[in-house]
C-alpha cells in the first residue's frame, strides 16, 4: 500500500502542465528517432544532456524516459515497413513484420506492435512501481564493500554483454575507468593524470564523453558507409486488427511481457535476449506454422514487441533502485541523473521521492501518449524515412557542438568532444562497444570511493571485501559473468573442430 500511495503522489507531479509537456516532447522525439534507422535513444539522450543542463531535473528526466519508451515503439515501424530495425531489439520484429507488410498486412502488424507495446509497458511499469521499493529496502543494508561488489557486477556484466567480444568490452571499460581517474583526487587533493592542463582538473565531463562517443561517433560511422536505399512498403488495407488478429495476439503479448520485464531487470539482461526468446517461443506454439516463412505470422510481431517494451521498464528497476545500468541508454540516463547532482539508488527514494515517483508515474502517461501517436500518425512517421542521410547527420553534429558550447564554452571542451567523437568512430569501426566506457567513467569514481571507504573501516584489511555475504555473492556473480562468455566461446570452437 505504501508504494500505491507513493505512486498516487507521483501522478500529482507527473500531471502538472510542465511535466506533461516534457513527456509529450520526449515521446515525440523518441518515436521519431526510433523510426529513423541508425539513431537510437542513447544517441538522442546524449545529444540532449548538455542542452537540458539548466532545465528542471524532474522534467528533463521525464523527457529522457519518454524518449526511451518512444524509441522502442518507433523502432517497429522501420522493422515492418522497410525491414530495417531502428534498434537491435527490433530485429526479431522485422522477421515477421516485413513479411506481413509484403503480403499487404502492414496495418495489423503495426497495430499489434503498438497495442502490444502499450499492454506490456503498462504491466511492466506497474512492476517498477512495486518492485523498485522492495529492492531499495534490500539495498539500504549495503555497506561500502557491498556497494563496491555491486559496481564490479555492473562493470563485468556491461563489458560482457555489449558487443561481440567480452575482451573488447573489458578494454572499453578500462579506458572509461582510466578517464575517471583524471582530475583532483577527493581524498588527498592531489591532481591525477592532468598532464599540467588546468582544464582537466575538474575531470572529464560525462556529457562530453557521451555526446562524443554516441552522437558524433555514430554520425561519423554512418556517413562512412554507403547505405543502400530500402524500399518502403506502402500502407494497404485497414490499419486496424480483425477479431482473429486480436485472438492470436493477446497471449503473445502476455508471454512477451513475462519474458521482457524480468530479463530486462537482470544485470546481464537487455532487450535482445527476451525478444528472440519470445520469437522462438511463439514459433514453437504457433497453430499456423505455414505462415512463418510465407505471409508472416502476427504472433511473431506481437510477442517480440511486447518483450521489447517490457524489457525497457525492466532496465529502469536496477537503474533507479541500485544505480545499475543494464543497457546503453540506461548508462546515458545515469549520466543524466548525475548531471543534476543525483545518484540513483536507495538514497534517491528517500531524498527525492517526488522526482522518483513522478518519473515512474510519467511512464504510465507516456505509454498512453504513444498509442495515440503511433496508430493514427503512422503515415507521418513513414515520411521521416525520406530525410536525406547527410542532412540528418549534419544536424546531429551541429546540435552536438552547440550543446557542448552551451554547457562549457571553451575550446578545450570542443577539442575533447572531437577527440571522443573520433574515438567513438574508431571503436565502432573495429567493433568495440562504447557503452562500457561511459559506464566506467560514471561508476569508476563511485567504485573507488566505496573501495577506499571499506579499506579505511577495516584499517587496510583487504579481506573485508569478501567477508560480507552480500559482497561475496555479488563478486561470485561477477566472476561467473566474466568467465561464462570465454567458456562458451571455447566450447563452441571445440565443437566446431570436432565437426
Amino acid at each position: 500500500m505504501e508504494s500505491f500511495y507513493a505512486l498516487i503522489s507521483g501522478f500529482a507531479v507527473a500531471l502538472t502542465a510542465a511535466n506533461l509537456l516534457y513527456a509529450s516532447i520526449g515521446v515525440l522525439l523518441g518515436t521519431a528517432v526510433g523510426v529513423l534507422p541508425g539513431i537510437g535513444p542513447a544517441v538522442t539522450v546524449a545529444l540532449l544532456l548538455p542542452i537540458t543542463f539548466k532545465l528542471d531535473p524532474s522534467g528533463s528526466l521525464i523527457m529522457f524516459a519518454g524518449i526511451y519508451y518512444g524509441a522502442m515503439y518507433g523502432g517497429s515501424t522501420t522493422s515492418i515497413l522497410i525491414n530495417t530495425p531502428g534498434e537491435s531489439a527490433s530485429m526479431a520484429t522485422a522477421l515477421q513484420g516485413n513479411l506481413m507488410a509484403k503480403s499487404g498486412r502492414a496495418g495489423p502488424a503495426l497495430a499489434t506492435s503498438a497495442i502490444g507495446s502499450f499492454f506490456a509497458g503498462l504491466i511492466a511499469t506497474a512492476g517498477i512501481a512495486f518492485l523498485a521499493p522492495w529492492m531499495v529496502k534490500f539495498a539500504v543494508q549495503f555497506g561500502p564493500e557491498d556497494y563496491f561488489a555491486l559496481m564490479v557486477v555492473a562493470f563485468v556484466t556491461v563489458s560482457a554483454t555489449f558487443g561481440d567480444s567480452p575482451l573488447k568490452g573489458l578494454i572499453s571499460l578500462f579506458c572509461g575507468l582510466a578517464l575517471g581517474l583524471i582530475g583532483i583526487d577527493k581524498l588527498t587533493g592531489q591532481s591525477r593524470l592532468t598532464f599540467g592542463l588546468p582544464e582537466l582538473l575538474d575531470g572529464v565531463e560525462v556529457t562530453t564523453l557521451a555526446v562524443g562517443l554516441f552522437a558524433i561517433g555514430e554520425a561519423m560511422f554512418v556517413v562512412s558507409r554507403r547505405r543502400s536505399v530500402e524500399e518502403i512498403m506502402p500502407m494497404t488495407g485497414s490499419l486496424w486488427m480483425s477479431k482473429a488478429d486480436w485472438k492470436r495476439s493477446w497471449k503473445p503479448w502476455l508471454r512477451g511481457t513475462l519474458f521482457g520485464f524480468p530479463i530486462g531487470a537482470l544485470p546481464a539482461g537487455g532487450a535482445e535476449i527476451p525478444t528472440f526468446l519470445s520469437y522462438s517461443t511463439e514459433k514453437r506454439l504457433s497453430k499456423h506454422p505455414e505462415e512463418w516463412d510465407t505471409i508472416g505470422a502476427i504472433e511473431g510481431v506481437a510477442g517480440p514487441e511486447a518483450a521489447n517494451n517490457a524489457s525497457v521498464a525492466g532496465t529502469l528497476v536496477p537503474l533507479l533502485s541500485l544505480g545499475l545500468p543494464t543497457s546503453a541508454t540506461a548508462a546515458i540516463l545515469l549520466a543524466g541523473f548525475q548531471q543534476f547532482g543525483l545518484n540513483p539508488g536507495p538514497l534517491l527514494f528517500a531524498e527525492k521521492p517526488d522526482l522518483v515517483w513522478g518519473l515512474i508515474a510519467s511512464l504510465f502517461i507516456a505509454n498512453a501518449m504513444l498509442v495515440v501517436l503511433n496508430l493514427p500518425l503512422v503515415g507521418i512517421w513513414v515520411k521521416l524515412l525520406k530525410i536525406p542521410t547527410p542532412w540528418l547527420y549534419a544536424g546531429i553534429l551541429m546540435f552536438a557542438a552547440m550543446g557542448s558550447i552551451a554547457t562549457k564554452g571553451s575550446i578545450a571542451e570542443l577539442l575533447m568532444l572531437l577527440v571522443f567523437g573520433v574515438l567513438g568512430f574508431l571503436m565502432r569501426r573495429y567493433d568495440y562497444p562504447v557503452a562500457p566506457m561511459v559506464v566506467g567513467l560514471i561508476l569508476g569514481p563511485m567504485a573507488e570511493s566505496q573501495f577506499r571507504r571499506a579499506l579505511q573501516i577495516s584499517i587496510g584489511d583487504p579481506l573485508v571485501l569478501v567477508q560480507s555475504p552480500i559482497a561475496a555473492t555479488l563478486l561470485g556473480i561477477a566472476f561467473l559473468a566474466l568467465v561464462a562468455p570465454f567458456i562458451a566461446g571455447g566450447l563452441s570452437r571445440f565443437k566446431a573442430q570436432e565437426d
